[in-house]
Formats: C-alpha cells, sequence, structure tokens
C-alpha cells in the first residue's frame, strides 16, 4: 500500500508509455511542489517502461499490475494500492501546464459536496482547439447520448474563452479526473468490466446518484494527445461507444425511465446501423450489431450492478442531463456549438 505525505496522489497509468513519460513527467513533477505526489502505475508494460521511469525520475512512485486487462481495470488495481484524500486520474499522453493542479484543489476543498472535477482539456496538437475527450465539460442528453462543451459529435471548437466559467456538469473526463478517495471507493471505483471508454461516465453517474456533484474548473488546463489508448474513429472505438453507453443505461437509469428509453435506443441504434449499411460501411454495421448482441448476453451481470448500485442512491442529482435530444438539435437542427443550445448549466459554489 502507498501512503501519501500530501493529500493528493497524482496516478498516471502507463502502457509502454515511455514516449509519453520522456515528454510529460518533467512538467509534471516540476508542479508537484504545488501539493501532490505522482505515482506511476505500469498496466504491464512489455517493455522497459517502467525500469525507465524508475532509473530517470526517482521522486516518482511506483507500482506494477500484473495484467493488462485495460485502462478501468489498471486504475482499478492501482488505486486498491494507494492512500490519499484525492486521486487524479492523468492519463500518461497529458500535458500539464503552470498552476495546473491550485484550482482543482481549491474547488474540492471549497466544496464538500463536490466529488469529483475536470480541467479544461485543449488538444495537444492544435492548442488552440479543445480536446475531444472532456473538452469544456461533459453532459448527457435525456436519450443517454453524451457530449461536452466544446465538443458535439464531430465539430470541435477552438478556445476563444467562451467557458472560462467553474460550472456543475455531468460527467468529467477520466484522461485527467480529479476525485475524493474515499468517496471512489465507496461507491465501487471504476467498473473494471467497461474495458475503456466511458467508465469516468458510469463512475460519475453514480456518485450523482448519491447526491454529489461533478464539476468543470475552467481555472486549469491541460493538454491532450489523445488516440492513445483507443483511436478515434477505430471499430474498436465504434464497439465501445455503443455497448457500453447501452451498459450505462441499464447501470444507472431511473427504472421509470428504463422502461421505454433502453427499446428506444435498440431502435435508434439499429437506424444508426441501417445508415451505415446503405452507404456501404458493412463492417461498421456489424460492429453495432456485435456490441448489442456482447449486452444481451450479459444481461444478468448488469443487471446484478444495477442492484448493487440501487443500494447506494440516496438523492439523485440531475444537474447536466441537457433536457432535449443532442441528436436532433445537432443533425436537424444544425446546432453545432454548446452555446448554440437554449441551455446552461448551473454554477459550482
Amino acid at each position: 500500500m502507498i501512503v501519501c505525505h500530501k493529500d493528493t496522489a497524482v496516478v498516471i497509468l502507463s502502457y509502454n508509455g515511455t514516449k509519453w513519460h520522456e515528454l510529460f513527467l518533467p512538467k509534471i513533477i516540476e508542479q508537484a511542489d504545488s501539493g501532490y505526489e505522482v505515482i506511476v502505475a505500469d498496466n504491464a508494460s512489455t517493455d522497459d517502461t517502467l525500469q525507465y521511469v524508475q532509473a530517470n525520475f526517482p521522486s516518482v512512485k511506483t507500482l506494477q499490475i500484473a495484467v493488462n486487462h485495460g485502462f478501468a481495470n489498471g486504475y482499478y488495481e492501482a488505486l486498491k494500492q494507494i492512500k490519499a484524500k484525492y486521486y487524479i486520474l492523468l492519463s500518461a499522453d497529458f500535458e500539464v501546464t503552470d498552476g495546473w493542479f491550485p484550482p482543482l484543489h481549491q474547488a474540492m476543498e471549497r466544496d464538500e459536496m463536490l466529488a469529483a472535477c475536470q480541467p479544461k482539456i485543449r488538444y495537444w496538437r492544435d492548442k488552440e482547439c479543445f480536446e475531444y475527450a472532456g473538452a469544456g465539460g461533459g453532459f448527457m442528453d435525456k436519450y443517454g447520448y453524451l457530449f461536452c462543451r466544446g465538443r458535439i459529435f464531430f465539430d470541435i471548437e477552438k478556445d476563444n474563452h467562451q467557458y472560462d466559467d467553474n460550472i456543475e456538469v455531468f460527467w468529467a473526463s477520466g484522461g485527467c479526473f480529479m476525485v475524493r478517495g474515499e468517496l471512489y471507493h465507496k461507491v465501487g471505483g471504476l467498473d473494471n468490466d467497461f474495458y475503456a471508454h466511458m467508465e469516468e461516465v458510469d463512475l460519475c453517474w453514480r456518485l450523482k446518484n448519491t447526491g454529489y456533484k461533478i464539476g468543470y474548473v475552467s481555472g486549469s488546463l491541460v493538454y491532450h494527445v489523445g488516440g492513445s489508448v483507443i483511436s478515434y474513429g477505430s471499430p474498436q472505438k465504434l464497439y465501445y461507444n455503443f455497448r457500453n453507453n447501452l451498459i450505462l443505461l441499464l447501470k444507472n437509469e431511473k427504472g421509470s425511465r428504463l422502461a421505454w428509453l433502453f427499446p428506444l435506443r435498440f431502435i435508434l441504434d439499429g437506424v444508426a446501423g441501417l445508415r451505415l449499411l446503405f452507404t456501404g460501411n458493412v463492417k461498421h454495421t456489424f460492429i453495432i450489431v456485435k456490441a448489442h448482441f456482447h449486452v444481451y448476453c450479459d444481461l444478468g451481470k448488469w443487471l446484478k450492478r444495477r442492484r448493487e448500485n440501487k443500494s447506494l442512491i440516496s438523492k439523485r442529482n440531475e444537474e447536466g442531463i441537457y433536457p432535449r435530444s443532442i441528436v436532433w438539435d445537432y443533425f436537424l437542427l444544425k446546432k453545432k456549438k454548446f452555446t448554440d443550445l437554449s441551455w446552461k448549466p448551473k454554477k459550482l459554489n
């Protein structure tokens, strides 16, 4: 067990990540004096990543996970071995900036009902633009579709300081995710059966179902390379998009809503599959079918998780749920930016 002497552990999950550590670890370590310890959790790398970190960054604590069962499982196993008031889950392909940590820490210290938060996330390869996974905070529409401020489906905005505020969101990006350690373990942590993609949304939903808040803190800025776990637009990404989104609903949605929403999503996903089929993308159509098939095969397991989650529900916090269809607004009404929506999120305290 690693017991942190400072109240925050920045935990970097690494798989064959030497090139990222060479680029980004020096800045992370430089900023550690602002109040955190750095821990690299090696997710069964097949190269010399662990040895490289130990030889070149002696101030960094390390631990090793014996078998790589994916991103979610890597953190699931690592955080069982670390004791701290706060965890920051930081993907290896993130570049931090001067003063990135204090705004996040101050937000958590200021509001004891804030369970987790994220910084502003921009794209490392084009640093004026928001990044696909997280951007200016994550939301969910009434039908379970996810989107971000700064990125709705295929449109990514340039950061013109239009989102320089602190707000409640529905989910915070798992790439750079600060969470209260005690709460993280109380609600069961990341679900390692998600493998990768949306596991942080599932965790945030469970935290919100206990009445806590999830936040976006604009005073903290980081840059994300992106696509280093699952590349954007890949068949694997599409599979987890459809599979894990359905699992989110099965595990966390109200029963009264799930009764009509789950069949509706079956129809909507079918429409998406047919659209791909008619445009000649047969392979992606079968990926959607495969995703649904695997959800139904494991239905008993997900319903068991739902029953386990139900015992933790106290007062649902539904801030961050967009009350309309983001699919309708984006594709039919051509609302391409968050500022086009006639809806504003709630400010943080």
